[in-house]
């Protein structure tokens, strides 16, 4: 059994610029956690900067993709024997201080799963804090009525990645991802297996290196993967990565 009871796990591809950042912050954040970081085959210095950070580094061989770096990062919790998981990304889009909170949630066992979202609201945190593009807002809103449909209640980040799951829910988001849209397959597997899932409105800084994925041709792309997820999920889940 690990010292203790809760892990954060940080999916890495070539992250040596902005990961310094990212573990600095954890390590003042969120002194009793461990930090677990996935390197996906990266061919700069991420895995030895991490190592050096004082973080526990699982590395891949070569590069596998993000949806490999996810299902590693809870199965590694898992199998350590962790109780809570956190997943922040490498970029430095996700305050620490945010990350408590959704921790917390499932600590003091008021859902299962939480989720940190851009653009849902609530006390402090104004719907309309965000003012993204004509293009991207629009990608942003199909792909919150898609969730609506399928999900049967609204979900409006639903490709986040700043998250906190209990020991429950680890197992389930896992499994090997088939879809290119891992986060949204986590949330139907979850809702498949009557897990609670809580989405919390935060607030996120912009990346500090790379762009958007809901800007341009990549929006357009995450959109139909999206909605490909939610229409094939039965298939999906019978097929093997």
């Amino acid at each position: 059994m690990p010292g203790a009871d809760t892990v954060v796990f940080i999916p890495a591809w070539n992250e040596e610029r902005s990961l310094p950042a990212v573990l600095d912050e954890l390590r003042a954040g969120m002194p009793e956690a461990d930090v677990l970081v996935i390197d996906d085959g990266s061919t700069d210095g991420t895995a030895a900067l991490a190592a050096a950070n004082g973080a526990i580094v699982v590395s891949f061989g070569e590069n596998r993709g993000l949806r490999a770096g996810i299902a590693a990062g809870y199965q590694e919790a898992y199998d350590r024997g962790y109780a809570f998981c956190g997943r922040v990304d490498a970029d430095g889009q996700h305050p620490v201080e945010e990350l408590r909170r959704l921790v917390e949630l499932v600590r003091t066992d008021r859902c299962d799963v939480a989720v940190g979202s851009r653009f849902a609201e609530g006390e402090g945190y104004e719907a309309e804090r965000y003012a993204p593009s004509r293009s991207r807002r629009f990608g942003i809103g199909l792909l919150q009525r898609a969730m609506h449909v399928r999900l049967g209640r609204p979900f409006h980040d639903p490709t986040s990645g700043m998250a906190a799951v209990n020991r429950q829910a680890m197992p389930i988001m896992a499994r090997p991802y088939v879809s290119g849209a891992p986060e949204v397959e986590a949330l139907l597997r979850l809702k498949q297996a009557g897990l609670r899932v809580r989405e919390v409105a935060v607030h996120m800084r912009e990346r500090a290196h790379g762009e958007s994925k809901l800007q341009g041709k990549k929006a357009v792309k995450l959109v139909l993967t999206v909605v490909g997820t939610l229409l094939f999920f039965r298939w999906l889940r019978h097929r093997r990565p």
